[in-house]
């Protein structure tokens, strides 16, 4: 189930000037009792994208991440680690997804920030298993605030299959066993791509979205005031970014391209309050299908994010 950490992956150019370090020459494997920093951690699954009939080919997804990220330029004080993958061996989720969850509460133990590396957005509900391991012994009612980036909720029903459309609903009946507030806002969402009986599923659970077509150069500034007021009644913040919220030009390495999606543009400013915000304990990236990229397109957007969400520590 867990790999062995590969930092052959981790490889680029080395510039003569100083201070020209590189993400491939400061990263460094996991070891015990290492300090706190930026931890990469890989969840290679096909699974939940198969079962929700998906193009397959996400569990390549974090290799091609850390190799797209190898060559950028290192911007950091604190460190960063690899911590390997958790790989899902045929159509075994669930236990993939309890050892995903098994493997960051540790990590979050020990005051790094994880950064899951997808594989299907089926790596939502196991992020949020560790998140939630990690603080059901420190709090007994956590205001935590999910902030999904994405042209779908993912709140189908997951009584039928569980898979990468369900995660949110199932962290939904997590936080209502747990008698923990659900606070989620999922923006970019297509409405095209989602059923009545979703919407009116977000609407029941107070869910904050936005519409693809919202997000604007216009509109960017309303937005960031909505985000804003819905971090402020939160403690922590778990983001996850389906890259399927992209436009399919500037991510066609996807399970389901999107016909219009929001430009990197114009989720960079939305990322950085989420980071600058204090509040971020985890986050992930998903959807990332190697088999379907064009000239690395997609995985060149996903390490940019990495880079992004981890440029201030």
């Amino acid at each position: 189930m867990a790999n062995e950490i590969d930092m052959r992956l981790w490889q680029g150019r080395r510039d003569p000037e100083p201070d020209s370090d590189r993400w491939h020459q400061r990263i460094a494997p996991l070891s015990e009792n290492a300090p706190a920093g930026c931890t990469l951690l890989g969840f290679a699954s096909d699974a939940g994208v198969a079962r929700n009939q998906g193009r397959i080919g996400a569990a390549a997804g974090p290799s091609a991440i850390r190799r797209a990220l190898a060559p950028l330029a290192w911007h950091r004080e604190a460190p960063a680690f690899d911590a390997g993958d958790v790989t899902c061996e045929d159509d075994a989720l669930e236990a993939a997804q309890e050892a995903l969850a098994e493997r960051l509460a540790p990590l979050l133990d020990a005051g790094h920030l994880p950064i899951v590396l997808g594989g299907g957005h089926e790596i939502a509900y196991a992020s949020w298993c560790g998140l939630a391991r990690h603080l059901a012994p420190r709090e007994t009612r956590p205001r935590v605030g999910i902030i999904n980036l994405d042209a779908h909720f993912d709140l189908r029903d997951p009584g039928h299959v569980r898979s990468s459309g369900t995660p949110f609903a199932q962290v939904a009946e997590d936080c209502h066993a747990r008698g923990w507030p659900f606070r989620y806002a999922c923006l970019g969402i297509s409405r095209a791509a989602n059923t009545r009986a979703l919407f009116r599923r977000a609407d029941e659970l107070g869910v904050l979205f936005r519409e693809d077509r919202d997000i604007t150069h216009t509109g960017l500034d309303g937005i960031q005031r909505d985000l804003e007021r819905f971090i402020a009644r939160c403690d922590q913040l778990y983001l996850t970014i389906d890259l399927d919220v992209l436009p399919a030009s500037e991510a066609p390495g996807v399970s389901a391209p999107a016909a219009r999606g929001v430009p990197l543009a114009l989720l960079e400013p939305l990322v950085e309050a989420v980071r600058d915000s204090g509040k971020l304990s985890l986050a992930d990236i998903a959807e990332l299908n190697p088999d379907h990229d064009i000239d690395g397109r997609t995985a060149r957007v996903a390490a940019r994010l990495v880079h992004l969400l981890t440029l201030n520590g």
